[in-house]
């Protein structure tokens, strides 16, 4: 199995490639999809291999004894986080969409201000409105090329009605990697406003060469405010199984958010708990290895086609395989420059605005594809922007 196989997902009832025409007007014949953040790839045969068994097996019944599950866990964050978790505090919700709007429910109350630094993933603000809440945006600046936060400035925007905020560590749709300093003044300021910090590292197994995540939890002084929030699913492309894990070491925490779980009758789907306990193993971390080699080449293909096209420029990504880029200094508007990227290069991607506050003039595109896709995407970019040249 390799990464560049050329596998094609249109007619699987995939969002990612079977719904881009509805969605973006872009041909589902013609297009390339580029947008839903999940993988072109096969997970790794331990994977394929425990979904075959469940259907050799042919009887789908509930799942009982997760102890290999809640271990399995365990050693992929010591092992590859060096993070040690206690099998009580892991909690699995259906997706981390779905952990962190149990998050939202269960830690504060209808009116309360949500805290998110943006741009950021818009499932967040979707899910916060959806309960009722108030999505704070604190906007992050540009530094360098890279995004950065300005906490003098976020302080000035508190008015005291805030109860949570959440931090995309590593960073979607920027690609940052935390620095341990700039996650302490994460830290502090949920101290100083009294906020529960949810903390999102779905994307901490991406990380590019030459850059470390940090988990949240090796802050000191925060745990008795922090939720951590983790999962296999964009680590091993097995979105579809729907799992996540909501993580958390307080006590009092734990306690409400596992009164909340019980009152909403939640439990994990089986198939998700097979997949995951298979990704997460020697096997599983040899192939996270080569994916991340493999997605570290096609960053630097993307890069050097898009930052060659005048008026261009790619964020630098530090992790996940989502790039952002910014289209300002075309002079275009955002619907000109939106417009040739779908209808003349027939790319499906992300819009920048969706992304809450600083993302008017960025679109996101998903290189979590076969090098020969992200070549073809980097072509007719170029093609598209051709009077730029």
């Amino acid at each position: 199995m390799s990464f560049d196989d050329l596998i094609d997902r249109r007619g699987s009832h995939c969002v990612k490639w079977d719904m881009m025409e509805d969605i973006y007007g872009v041909p589902t014949d013609t297009g390339l999809a580029m947008w839903v953040a999940d993988m072109d790839f096969r997970p790794p045969q331990p994977v394929l291999d425990a979904v075959q068994g469940q259907v050799d097996h042919g009887i789908m019944g509930y799942f009982g004894d997760d102890s290999k599950y809640r271990a399995a866990i365990q050693w992929w964050m010591a092992e590859r986080h060096g993070w040690q978790v206690e099998a009580d505090h892991i909690f699995t919700t259906h997706g981390l969409v779905n952990g962190t709007a149990m998050c939202v429910d269960t830690f504060t109350s209808p009116g309360d201000g949500v805290v998110l630094f943006t741009p950021v993933y818009h499932a967040f603000a979707k899910v916060i409105k959806a309960n009722g809440r108030r999505v704070v945006e604190c906007e992050m600046v540009q530094a360098n090329g890279r995004y950065e936060m300005d906490f003098d400035a976020y302080d000035a925007q508190m008015d005291g009605s805030e109860r949570m905020v959440i931090l995309c560590s590593p960073h979607n749709p920027g690609g940052r990697v935390w620095t341990k300093a700039e996650l302490e003044g994460v830290a502090a300021f949920a101290k100083r406003h009294d906020l529960i910090l949810v903390s999102d590292e779905i994307h901490h197994d991406l990380v590019m060469p030459g850059h470390t995540h940090i988990p949240m939890t090796h802050i000191e002084g925060i745990a008795d405010r922090l939720v951590m929030m983790t999962a296999t699913t964009k680590t091993f492309n097995i979105a579809g199984s729907h799992s996540g894990n909501v993580i958390i070491a307080d006590p009092d925490l734990r306690a409400k958010f596992a009164a909340r779980m019980a009152a909403l009758g939640l439990s994990p789907n089986s198939f998700g708990l097979f997949m995951a306990t298979a990704a997460y193993s020697p096997d599983g971390a040899a192939w996270v290895d080569g994916l991340v080699d493999y997605l570290d080449g096609n960053r630097r293909l993307f890069d050097a086609g898009v930052n060659a096209i005048p008026g261009l420029k790619s964020m630098a990504l530090e992790a996940t395989y989502l790039s952002w880029v910014d289209f300002e200094d075309t002079g275009m508007t955002r619907e000109e420059f939106t417009r040739r990227v779908e209808k003349d290069a027939c790319i499906a991607v992300n819009h920048g605005p969706t992304f809450g506050k600083g993302g008017d003039s960025w679109l996101r595109f998903n290189i979590a594809t076969p090098r020969a896709r992200v070549e073809e995407a980097v072509e007719r970019l170029a093609k598209a922007f051709g009077d730029l040249q």
